[in-house]
């Protein structure tokens, strides 16, 4: 951890320990942590049961990604019973020594509830209904919702979508209840109200799930249903009518207050407890996303970003709410405490990045290359090994890394992916590290865009799969952006972040930050930029933004005559620097 103060001294005592609980894309994972040093002394992964890598999709709608509510609970009573199994056998725990339970999960991912909170697809009447299913993050049928809430908002000039970015996303909470009640409504009129994911499992397991009474996230309902105290909390019933009549009623029916995660949301219920091994009582967290809590257990601070990458990314940093701070176009949120007490989290991302290269592994990634066809980790590996011989530029491609469309900086869920530079000799290998530098280049155009608004990034903290796994991805990164690119010192962030808020309920911690400081840190290798490379990549970042502006950007009217010879060109200069 960066911290500029030395790590405090463990309490003297007997350990005690959190419990975080992190509900991933395709599994949930268990981790106990020692409250006092952040020692992980045991970790439990549960897959999803339905659909496929646990995501419920439909060949005839791409857009389409929902989950069985269902895989919620089973997936925290057997991943969280086998987590404290493991714990038993650790020297000086034992489950009355856990202190408190932190959860964090996807989203936006709303699950449309009955008059008690329970998830329409767990009955009998919808079992079989995908709309009656949680609406997953990924999830993109909405857009067409997502664009007539940015222009009814605009045109009425409401401040709405003022902390958000200024374009609202078929990723997130209004849009998805919208096309719901337009494209199914015998699951919108069934549905008493609609709850977000990282709200429903603190609920169900303090045995409290009533909508109208259940501990509300500031992370989720101000970074995705456009919740600020500016106006009173959530958008006015007479916005909401104007999208579709009678549609007000899921904001009277879903309690308005929202709360940062250093709050309780309940107790651990008997029933629950039972069936996991645990004593009943203990304090649960209010829930937060993945990333939020992500960037908690990466050590986020003033001046951090901290990169979670995943399957997409997800770019957060915070704020003092004493200091001022310009609304900032393209993110996705400026949200008081939505990550840290007592700043603004301010969240920012990529709609796809580790499915890109999981997209390619899978169906191009083993031809030629050695791999044998297919993808796995073993084509990952073949493929990185291949693309880590070749210099930046060699290759003569520059790519757009728009495949599940741009989450940030031009929110547009109907951008698509690009190559550009192909020829008959392009091999597999150059095409893998073009879409490496999409991204990376990608991920630039969020920190340019966040500091054009005054806020300085002093450092950058990488966790996630793809930080830990792959050196290639985040040498690249370190080229691209010209800054250090920093790990993580735990491999399960979102789980570790949830397990500091659950010490902070739980009273082990005084604070979030005094919590971060005694439990989290970064490795430490540290991935410098190299600048031989980082002035090729300087010139292919222009050709990038040229092409993300023409694209992404309506009557942006750059020319891109010039462009494939101007590829060439830096292909032809990489190559004679091996000579």
């Amino acid at each position: 951890m960066t911290y500029p103060y030395p790590r405090p001294a463990e309490p003297a005592g007997p350990p005690t320990f959190a419990l975080g609980v992190d509900y991933g894309t395709s599994s949930v994972r268990a981790l106990v942590v020692d409250t006092r040093n952040g020692e992980e002394i045991s970790t439990a992964v549960w897959a999803y049961r339905h659909g496929t890598d646990g995501v419920i999709t439909d060949d005839r709608d791409p857009n389409l990604a929902r989950q069985h509510p269902g895989d919620y609970i089973e997936g925290f009573e057997r991943a969280v019973s086998e987590a404290i199994g493991q714990a038993r056998r650790v020297d000086g725990f034992a489950p009355e020594r856990i202190v408190g339970i932190g959860v964090d999960t996807t989203g936006s991912t709303p699950i449309p509830v009955d008059r008690q909170g329970m998830p329409l697809g767990m009955s009998a009447e919808f079992a079989n209904e995908p709309a009656a299913m949680a609406w997953l993050w990924k999830d993109h049928t909405s857009h067409a919702e997502a664009a007539e809430i940015t222009q009814k908002a605009a045109k009425a000039g409401l401040p709405y979508l003022a902390k958000c970015g200024g374009t609202y996303s078929s990723e997130w909470y209004w849009s998805k209840m919208l096309r719901c009640e337009r494209a199914h409504p015998k699951v919108a009129q069934a549905a008493h109200a609609w709850v977000e994911l990282c709200d429903f499992v603190p609920a169900y397991l303090a045995g409290s799930t009533d909508p109208r009474t259940l501990r509300r996230s500031i992370c989720a309902a101000g970074h995705k249903a456009m919740h600020h105290a500016s106006w009173d909390g959530l958008p006015a019933a007479a916005f909401l009518e104007s999208l579709s009549p009678g549609f007000s009623r899921y904001r009277s029916r879903y309690d308005q207050r929202a709360l940062p995660s250093d709050q309780r949301a309940g107790a651990l219920s008997g029933g629950i407890a039972a069936r996991v091994g645990l004593p009943a009582g203990i304090p649960i967290a209010v829930g937060a996303f993945d990333a939020h809590m992500g960037a908690v257990g990466a050590g986020i601070g003033p001046g951090t970003l901290v990169k979670i990458i995943g399957t997409s990314t997800c770019d957060c940093m915070v704020w003092p709410m004493e200091a001022p701070l310009a609304d900032i176009p393209g993110v996705c949120g400026i949200v008081p405490e939505s990550i840290l007490p007592g700043m603004y989290g301010i969240e920012a991302g990529q709609s796809a990045v580790g499915d890109i290269f999981n997209w390619f592994a899978s169906g191009f990634g083993g031809v030629g290359v050695g791999g044998g066809g297919g993808g796995g980790e073993d084509a990952h590996r073949v493929l990185s090994e291949a693309a880590a011989r070749l210099m930046p530029g060699e290759s003569g491609l520059v790519s757009l890394d728009w495949h599940n469309g741009n989450r940030t900086v031009l929110v547009d869920p109907l951008l698509t992916g690009l190559v550009v530079g192909q020829t008959l000799a392009t091999t597999p290998a150059e095409i893998y590290r073009s879409l490496i530098e999409a991204t990376a280049f990608g991920a630039l155009k969020i920190i340019d865009r966040i500091e054009s608004y005054g806020v300085k990034i002093n450092e950058i903290i990488n966790c996630g799969g793809i930080a830990e796994k792959s050196p290639l991805v985040m040498q690249i990164y370190a080229d691209v952006t010209g800054r250090p690119m920093k790990v993580s010192r735990s491999a399960q962030t979102c789980a570790l972040g949830a397990g500091i808020f659950g010490s902070v309920v739980g009273a082990a911690h005084k604070s979030v930050p005094a919590a971060q400081a005694a439990m989290t840190g970064i490795k430490a290798h540290i991935y410098q930029p190299q600048e031989r490379n980082t002035d090729v990549y300087r010139r292919l970042y222009g050709v990038y933004s040229k092409l993300h502006d023409s694209f992404g950007l309506a009557g942006s009217g750059a020319a891109l005559g010039n462009v494939m010879k101007e590829l060439i060109e830096i292909r032809r200069l990489a190559r004679a620097r091996r000579v």
